[in-house]
């Protein structure tokens, strides 16, 4: 549907119809507009923040009465602190160089032509996600630093404090004197709605969704919409036998326990035998100390027993090995070799963010080679897989397909490019 065509019937297509009205105005402008923007959502989420906590607390109480896990609460919660640091990253977003007219490549050809390939706004963004109201924030100011538009579809569950973060958005994005419509929240909750954004090819010009495993399968099966996958983050820990101990227990507690209900925690250990004796009681020591239940191959098992560990250790299953639990849970195994870790990553891996402890440089080159994941530890907490830890500024999410943008998407990934070539009266 074009913009000259009769205006659509449906929420949902009608505010994919404002959105591509906005992009178009939003396309062109200077960074200093966007940036002014930006800062002015900063200082709104500061004023306005016992408003947006208070509808965060509604969902969050409805959430506690519903009985949903502490994992997905935590995800839910939105404290003073917390508006806070989306503030800050907000501004952080402002300092960052604009991507939109950046020359990738460019040349005189041989008959005199001039061409340039350039960045480009991708154009209006829907973005479906779960649970997680700091998403609103985050994918509104890197769209709207990278010329977009976008159409924001997130859960039931944080209905509330969504439909507040979008008020405030839009007052301020309005007030700086750019297109309100440049951030919409999707109307309705029901998944008739989310079907209606996945089918509106052609007024939307890429969807990315944010959570589980069921929903992002259900936005790439069903979209004819493009899709950037976002994907789930069974995340190993590999503890080489030329490991530093005492590194690899930082790594490993810091990895499963600093965080345990996001995507970049780590969900499984496997060690090298050849360590094993020696690591495995420190390892579930410092597990127990966080909190964390092991769930064991029968290695593990028999040395948590001959250590007569304080550690929860269960024995661990076929599901424990796909799982992303995102909770204090951890799955863990003792492997033969580099080889053998690979294997099983490669087995059970979902691509997102995997990690080796060595001292070794041959294993570290070898384990970076043979590893195909978004992202590669070496000798470094998987926590670190985030576009605001890589300097990208708040990130619209790590993808884990490989067309386009791989790992944490910063602004470049928000952008297509073109082709501007320029002649004199040139004719082929």
């Amino acid at each position: 549907m074009d913009l000259l065509s009769p205006l659509p019937k449906s929420p949902v297509l009608l505010a994919a119809y404002r959105a591509k009205s906005a992009a178009a105005d939003l396309a062109p402008l200077a960074r200093a507009a966007k940036d002014d923007a930006l800062l002015a959502i900063a200082d709104a989420l500061i004023v306005r923040t016992q408003e947006i906590v208070a509808a965060n607390a509604e969902d969050v109480a409805r959430a506690e009465e519903a009985g949903t896990s502490p994992a997905i609460i935590d995800r839910l919660t939105l404290t003073r602190e917390r508006v806070a640091a989306i503030a800050a990253d907000v501004r952080h977003v402002a300092g960052l160089p604009d991507p939109v007219g950046e020359v990738l490549r460019g040349s005189t050809l041989p008959n005199g032509l001039d061409l340039r390939q350039v960045r480009v706004p991708l154009g209006v963004v829907g973005i479906i996600y779960e649970a997680r109201p700091n998403v609103t924030v985050d994918a509104a100011a890197l769209c709207l630093k990278s010329g977009n538009a976008v159409l924001l579809r997130g859960s039931s569950s944080a209905y509330a404090s969504n439909t507040a973060l979008v008020t405030v958005l839009r007052d301020a994005v309005g007030g700086a004197g750019l297109p309100a419509d440049a951030v919409q929240l999707v109307p309705g909750e029901s998944r008739e709605s989310v079907t209606e954004l996945m089918r509106a090819r052609g007024m939307v010009d890429v969807l990315i969704p944010r959570g589980g495993a069921a929903l992002i399968r259900t936005v790439v099966e069903g979209s004819t919409v493009p899709v950037i996958e976002t994907g789930t983050g069974n995340c190993h820990v590999y503890v080489d036998a030329d490991a530093d101990l005492d590194m690899a227990v930082e790594i490993l507690v810091n990895s499963k326990a600093q965080r345990p209900s996001v995507c970049n925690a780590a969900e499984t250990l496997l060690v090298h035998r050849d360590i094993a004796e020696r690591f495995l009681p420190r390892a579930l020591e410092a597990l127990a100390g966080a909190g964390v239940t092991v769930h064991g191959d029968p290695q593990v098992v028999a040395a948590a027993e001959a250590a007569g560990s304080k550690a929860t250790v269960v024995p661990v299953t076929a599901e424990d090995w796909e799982t992303e639990y995102l909770s204090y849970d951890i799955a863990a195994g003792v492997v033969d070799s580099l080889d053998a870790a690979v294997a099983h990553i490669r087995l059970w891996s979902s691509g997102h963010t995997e990690a080796i402890v060595t001292s070794s440089q041959p294993a570290a080159r070898r384990f970076t080679q043979l590893v195909d994941a978004a992202a590669v530890m070496v000798n470094t907490s998987t926590r670190f897989t985030d576009g605001g830890q890589f300097g990208f500024g708040a990130e619209i999410g790590i993808s884990t397909q490989k067309l386009h943008a791989r790992g944490p998407m910063g602004l470049p990934e928000l952008t297509s490019t073109k082709y501007i070539v320029t002649g004199d009266g040139h004719t082929r």
